[in-house]
């Protein structure tokens, strides 16, 4: 399922999470253009390119820590032993 909110789609991930390397990558490959878009429309806004980058790494940092004890959001977290 494709989610979209406002200025593109993002893509299924086709990897399953276990498979890290593959499904962080393909993670990367998939939000790439939309962050992008994002700093170009800050960018043409008025904001300093730099800036709104440092802002939204603070923001990605920031949804980390609000959803730190949420073991779903973690996709390498080690499976429970039976």
């Amino acid at each position: 399922m494709n989610a979209s909110h406002g200025f593109g789609t993002v893509p299924s991930p086709t990897h399953p999470a276990k498979d890290f390397i593959r499904h962080e990558s393909e993670c990367r490959s998939a939000l790439k253009p939309l962050m992008t878009s994002l700093l170009d429309m800050a960018e043409s806004a008025g904001w300093n390119r730099r800036t709104a980058a440092s802002a939204l790494m603070f923001l990605a940092a920031q949804q980390l820590t609000t959803t730190a004890g949420n073991s779903r959001d973690v996709a390498y977290e080690a499976e429970p032993s039976p």
